[in-house]
């Protein structure tokens, strides 16, 4: 396993992190998420990614559970705060003071942890002065609570803003959590450049783009028994971009992937990892397997050519629009 520094902090995660949305507490059985933690940490990574939203905190409880007996030093825990949790009342949600301190309590107690790693704004509250939203995060960081601040999914107009109050508050804002992958590169063009002139690193979700770039969905077939799209809840996201012209093209990229000596998984990992602004790209797991698998993705330099004969196949499949970085307008979410 390969580290970089998250950002231009001193912190150093490993470039493969683990993730439980969509799993843990709800796809798979807690003995089954415990393993592939487990494998997780044998196989060299050290930086795990939650949010108190995942399964309506069960997330948390379960990879609080599964990191027991782990050394807390070796470990970079991340969770994050703002979708609805609890039962949904006014203030369960969103980026206010009451909900900032107290979820931060709460996610401490589900992670049997003193202290987070990294507490992101999982998105940009509209309903709450952004001097409030960083007035609390900068609480928590004098408390000893979290070590760092980031967000997820804020644009780059945002993440200016925010960074300039953290650095009034001097409170460290090093990490921003985007989607991105080969097929939804809308960070590029306005957020990456930001980013990278503030010092903040991206630890990226759905490098794999939910199972998409790993070729197992076939054009003209329905999905396989027991895949993310199969699955009813967890599924929902991922038939979005299941067209047969995208499902083509990934299987076009086959021969790239072989002549890397990559399997697809590995060759969608590795060209995220290929972005210099990435820090961390975070996989998640239903099998053991699959984190040995996705981990290989790991110091694997891709050429040039490699890159260009991605774009060349894509082509038009990607989504490259910058206004596609949004958060809801409102934190009423029916």
């Amino acid at each position: 396993m390969e580290f970089r520094n998250l950002g231009k902090s001193g912190l150093k995660i490993s470039e493969i992190s683990y993730g439980n949305w969509l799993t843990h507490g709800s796809q798979i059985e807690e003995e089954q998420a415990t393993a592939c933690v487990r494998r997780a940490l044998d196989e060299g990574i050290t930086t795990f990614d939650t949010a108190d939203v995942y399964a309506n905190t069960v997330g948390e409880s379960v990879l609080g559970r599964a990191l027991e007996g782990a050394r807390r030093e070796s470990l970079e825990i991340f969770t994050k705060v703002y979708w609805p949790t609890g039962p949904g009342g006014p203030n369960d949600s969103g980026l206010s003071r009451k909900h900032i301190h107290e979820s931060i309590d709460a996610s401490l107690t589900r992670l049997k942890t003193d202290y987070i790693d990294l507490y992101q704004a999982h998105r940009y509250d509209y309903e709450t002065p952004l001097e409030e939203t960083m007035e609390a995060f900068a609480d928590v960081v004098r408390q000893g609570k979290a070590l760092y601040i980031g967000v997820s999914e804020w644009t780059a107009d945002q993440i200016r803003a925010g960074h300039s109050l953290a650095r009034e508050l001097r409170i460290p804002f090093i990490s921003n959590q985007p989607q991105y992958n080969m097929l939804w590169r809308v960070i590029e063009a306005e957020v990456i450049p930001a980013s990278v002139e503030l010092g903040i690193g991206q630890i990226v979700w759905s490098p794999i783009a939910q199972g998409i770039l790993t070729g197992k969905y076939q054009p003209g077939e329905p999905p396989p028994e027991g895949s993310r799209a199969a699955h009813e809840e967890a599924g929902s996201f991922v038939k979005r971009r299941l067209t047969d012209d995208v499902l083509r093209r990934v299987q076009e990229l086959k021969p790239v992937a072989d002549d890397e000596g990559l399997s697809l998984a590995q060759l969608a990992i590795a060209w995220v990892l290929a972005n210099p602004a990435v820090s961390s790209a975070i996989i998640g797991a239903s099998r053991p397997e699959q984190v040995s698998e996705n981990v290989k993705a790991s110091g694997h330099s891709l050429s040039d050519e490699t890159l260009k004969r991605v774009d060349e196949i894509l082509g038009d499949a990607v989504e490259r629009d910058p206004s596609q970085t949004k958060s809801p307008e409102s934190r009423s979410f029916d």
